[in-house]
């Protein structure tokens, strides 16, 4: 099963290993058997704790603790054995699938799918320009539709709290967006606010595709029913995905530069750049 990043990169950094303590070479022992446990699965399809004590040499016992802290999570699910033909006496026997949850835990090349796709859908109408403006057609048709999910939240929002309320709504769908205030350019003038995403599902696609990332500031634009800025993308490398969103009332184009700047300036968000270029991504 994947591992965080981060934790991929401190196990992999040389000279920072730590000398483990028994706890966490006992805990570390239990994650990797219960890795062990769902990958069986996986790889052999629905299995009773027999099927997986029999394959990993483990006793029925274990198996089934492993198998309990996976159905906690949510990875795993128990349900009847299917049989076929005549069945003898007794309750059907117990097996353990993956769940959705559980599949998503490994790797899957949804991402070199989505980007085929796309390429695919360039090449299709030749190319160049054209193909760029196909996969920017297919974009906008997708965060449109999204968007459609949204209109509710937004709409039994107050004007001031419209961005807080497509924070919640993208956080729902897996964005884990938050809102910042930040000064506004003029003297006693309300605060624009800073749209941050700090997870994007599409970020490994929108870095060969950024017509994604255009559309999706085009939508947040829409919704807000205001120009807004994007200052910085996780697909071009930063931290935060993050769009400036003036105050109701804001109008010019260098005031929201000038804010978005001051902004930053005040009250940092990590990945957050200000460039004319960072606006563009």
């Amino acid at each position: 099963m994947r591992e965080h990043p981060a934790q991929q990169e401190a196990e992999s950094a040389p000279g920072c290993a730590v000398p483990a303590t028994a706890a966490e070479v006992l805990l570390d022992g239990h994650r990797a058997t219960r890795d062990r446990v769902a990958r069986s699965i996986l790889d052999h399809g629905p299995s009773s704790a027999a099927d997986l004590a029999n394959r990993l040499g483990l006793t029925t016992a274990a198996v089934r603790r492993h198998l309990d802290g996976l159905t906690a999570a949510g990875l795993v699910d128990a349900r009847e054995q299917r049989v076929y033909g005549s069945r003898g006496r007794g309750r059907p026997a117990k097996v353990f699938a993956l769940t959705d949850a559980g599949r998503d835990a490994f790797y899957q090349a949804y991402d070199q799918l989505a980007a085929d796709a796309l390429r695919w859908i360039s090449d299709a109408v030749g190319g160049g320009t054209a193909g760029e403006e196909a996969v920017a057609a297919f974009a906008r048709a997708r965060f449109g539709r999204q968007a459609e999910k949204y209109l509710e939240a937004l709409g039994s929002a107050e004007a001031g709290e419209r961005t807080e309320a497509l924070a919640q709504a993208l956080s729902a769908d897996g964005y884990a967006a938050t809102v910042r205030r930040v000064p506004s350019a003029a003297a006693k003038a309300p605060a624009g606010a800073q749209l941050c995403q700090h997870h994007c599902p599409v970020a490994h696609i929108a870095e060969q595709f950024p017509q994604l990332c255009e559309a999706e500031t085009e939508v947040f634009s829409q919704l807000l029913g205001t120009h807004v800025q994007r200052l910085a993308t996780i697909a071009h490398g930063d931290g935060v995905c993050t769009t400036y969103v003036p105050a109701p009332g804001a109008a010019s184009s260098s005031a929201l530069r000038a804010a978005a700047g001051r902004g930053t300036d005040a009250a940092p968000t990590a990945g957050t750049s200000t460039d004319d270029s960072a606006s563009a991504r």
